[in-house]
């Protein structure tokens, strides 16, 4: 087969619609038309001497060949846009759009702190913020990194610790445990008023997790209030309305102050703290670069404070 002048000619086309499953989709991703799009897979399809997809009128989607040269050209796009991307941060200047998602407890942990500094140094990145404490899928929906606990990491991003690691801890205001008593063993959080927890994303209520001579132990303590946000969960006990579960280091202050009290600190677990999370291609963008740096520069008083997720 002879050889165009382009080889990558209709490429994108092609990677824009198997990805999107759709031609208007994959114009709009494009910004051209889809009549523009159709002809590019018409060309292409036309110089390999194959259909490389099936169209209907309710959907789009890959026949054999197709399905076979998105395995082989996938890969090999995301390379060559790595090698340009990566080209061009040596001379870029820190610009554009820079999306995080962060659960509420990193707000006065990480992004008060950060984000004044970050953006006094770099005023032609933007910045967008979404506050959420579930799950959240980076690509897909278009962050450039997030900030989650540890252990709900994927695996195969690139992770920077933020913070020591957390102690899961009960507790309450003095005025509650002093009208109700202070529990001292686990079974005794049944005679108590537990402020729970639901997953934003599952819906499930959480179930309190222990440790007690070295095995753990699940709790589903009795409670009449539910939240879905985990702020609620100290702001809660600190008007005396029951014990909650909360991450240590988000309710410091409140333990300084004594408006709040831990109890059963022995059977309190601990779990790796937050870090900063991206994938790995993604850091050579001069925008997250830049926000890595300034995190790196403000939050780490020593190197254990670094860690990765990915090791």
């Amino acid at each position: 087969m002879r050889l165009p002048s382009d080889p990558f000619s209709g490429l994108n086309a092609f990677l824009a619609v198997a990805e999107t499953a759709g031609f208007s989709a994959a114009a709009a991703r494009l910004g051209v038309s889809p009549a523009a799009t159709s002809q590019a897979i018409r060309a292409l399809e036309a110089r390999l001497g194959t259909p490389l997809f099936v169209r209907t009128t309710r959907r789009v989607r890959l026949t054999e060949a197709g399905a076979a040269l998105l395995m082989r050209v996938r890969p090999a796009a995301a390379e060559i846009s790595d090698a340009i991307t990566s080209a061009a941060a040596t001379q870029q200047e820190p610009s554009g759009l820079l999306r995080l998602t962060v659960p509420r407890m990193a707000v006065p942990l990480i992004i008060d702190p950060v984000l004044p500094a970050f953006r006094q140094a770099h005023p032609k990145v933007a910045v967008e913020i979404a506050i959420e404490d579930a799950t959240v899928d980076l690509l897909g929906r278009g962050f450039d990194a997030g900030i989650r606990i540890g252990e709900y990491v994927e695996q195969d991003m690139v992770g920077i610790k933020l913070t020591r690691d957390i102690s899961w801890s009960v507790v309450a205001g003095p005025a509650y445990l002093a009208a109700r008593g202070v529990p001292a063993t686990l079974e005794e959080l049944a005679t108590h008023e537990c402020i729970r927890y639901r997953f934003p994303s599952s819906g499930v209520v959480y179930r309190w997790e222990f440790e007690r001579e070295g095995a753990s132990v699940v709790v589903d303590p009795p409670g009449s209030i539910v939240v879905n946000d985990g702020a609620l969960l100290a702001s809660f006990a600190v008007s005396n309305l029951g014990l909650s579960y909360v991450a240590d280091i988000a309710v410091e202050a409140e333990l300084r102050a004594g408006s709040l009290v831990r109890v059963l600190e022995a059977c309190s677990p601990t779990t790796p703290g937050l870090f900063l999370y991206f994938p790995r291609r993604a850091q050579q963008q001069p925008k997250l670069r830049a926000f890595i740096d300034t995190v790196k520069q403000l939050l780490r008083t020593d190197e254990t404070r670094q860690g990765s997720v990915n090791t």
